[in-house]
């Protein structure tokens, strides 16, 4: 083992999630900027950002199952390829639509990396407490990057301009890809699920609908209940379905999922509000703007390991409490005086939250089901990501933000809630280790 050098194993992989985590908030800083040289209203300014996020979050599981039947090493490579390709076409996108586009073979390509990189990195690092020693290293990385984004999109829209935010992938994904085929190993699951394509469209139909009908218009809304009703009826007849809805009987685990997507809704309507905001109505610079947003960076690095610690000694329900009263206390204090404090709160929302919703999500399940819950709660965080975007959209073209913040607070008091119910599923870190 000491021959594939799982530290840079881990490097490589933890390189790869900041990119994907990154691209998912970079381009919020950018959006005015885009907004003005492509000619966008607000609607199109969120289709940028949930084109990528959509089809991430709709792929995520499809692609894990894919790794584990045909190999981890060479699906990882195939969605850096696409994410480099995706970045290149956004580098040199004419028009809106060939934007959107690219958008969405990047999200193919991301969808490739980050489910996929983790089962590398636990497949490299068979030490108990190493594994969970990168795995926290893993969640700071995740966090940072996508608190990180703004700060990075700033200063290279401020610069060179918004095309660079993308071009910047392109020497990354160039050292990962050579690294990869020296360092990383190949892996497969001993028994891979199966492919699930009917339950797989039947997914992208339900999140694009759900989204369309926050941007576009209400009526899409009807195309989301009914593709519920039909994902539901299959997923339950299915012999190997895409999502296993027995989970689902876990108050825990629903509590999880919830807290994912409200978590994730919060962060993603914090930055669009934020940057649209303090980029239009208050006339800063790209840069300043995404320098304003710095301390959720702070926070959702430090964060992460702190909650991981506490998990382990004591169970998930503290640490998601945190994490919604952060988010809680985050949002009230934007609309009292949006100060750096309230930025830091929110950077630490996220940060607390991650580690209880995997560590509830997997609890007390066999490891051919935890892998399933595990992927759900990847999934659940791009859909929150996803429908945070939408929301914001409306709120931000009212100038006024206000509501956003009311919303984030909102999310924060819920997920402080529920964080008792997921109290009972916790493990110690004595049941972990015995379980690794």
């Amino acid at each position: 083992m000491e021959r594939t050098r799982p530290w840079l194993v881990l490097a490589i992989c933890c390189t790869s999630i900041f990119l994907v985590g990154m691209d998912t908030t970079v381009v919020n800083i950018a959006l005015p900027s885009i907004g003005h040289d492509l000619g966008l209203a607000t609607s199109g300014l969120q289709w940028v950002v949930d084109a990528y996020t959509l089809v991430l979050a709709s792929l995520l599981i499809t692609s894990g199952a894919l790794a584990d039947k045909v190999g981890r090493r060479r699906v990882f490579r195939i969605g850096l390829v696409l994410f480099a390709i995706g970045s290149a076409a956004c580098a040199l996108a004419p028009t809106a639509g060939a934007l959107v586009a690219a958008r969405v073979v990047q999200g193919a390509g991301g969808s490739m990396l980050s489910p996929v990189a983790l089962a590398i990195v636990v497949s490299a690092i068979t030490d108990p407490r190493r594994r969970a020693q990168a795995i926290g290293v893993w969640a700071s990385v995740f966090g940072l990057s996508m608190a990180a984004g703004p700060v990075v999109g700033g200063l290279l829209t401020g610069g060179p301009g918004w095309r660079t935010v993308f071009w910047v992938n392109l020497p990354i994904i160039a050292v990962v890809l050579v690294l990869t085929v020296f360092f990383v190993p190949e892996s497969r699951s001993p028994a891979p699920r199966g492919l699930d394509l009917f339950g797989q469209l039947l997914l992208i139909v339900m999140v694009g609908s759900a989204v369309a009908a926050l941007i576009e218009h209400p009526v899409f809304g009807v195309g989301t209940v009914v593709s519920v009703a039909v994902f539901v009826r299959y997923s339950l007849m299915a012999a190997d379905p895409l999502m296993d809805l027995s989970l689902f009987r876990r108050p825990a685990f629903v509590a999880a999922i919830g807290s994912a997507v409200l978590v994730f809704v919060a962060f993603s309507v914090t930055l669009l509000v934020s940057s649209l905001y303090l980029q239009q109505e208050r006339g800063l610079s790209p840069l300043d703007a995404g320098l304003v947003t710095l301390p959720m960076a702070v926070g959702a690095t430090i964060c992460p390991t702190i909650s991981g610690f506490i998990t382990g000694r004591i169970g998930p329900r503290m640490p998601l409490r945190i994490a919604g009263l952060c988010t809680a206390a985050g949002g009230i204090l934007m609309i009292v005086s949006g100060n750096w404090f309230a930025y830091l709160l929110l950077g630490a929302g996220l940060g607390f939250a991650n580690a209880p919703i995997t560590n509830t999500a997997v609890s007390g399940l066999p490891p051919a089901r935890s892998g399933m819950a595990g992927g759900l709660a990847s999934t659940a965080r791009q859909i929150g990501t996803a429908l945070g975007i939408a929301l914001a959209g409306g709120i931000a073209g009212s100038g006024d933000p206000v509501a956003g913040w009311v919303l984030v607070a909102g999310c924060g008091v819920v997920v402080a809630g529920v964080a008792g119910v997921v109290g009972s599923s916790g493990r110690t870190r004595r049941e972990i280790a015995a379980r690794a």
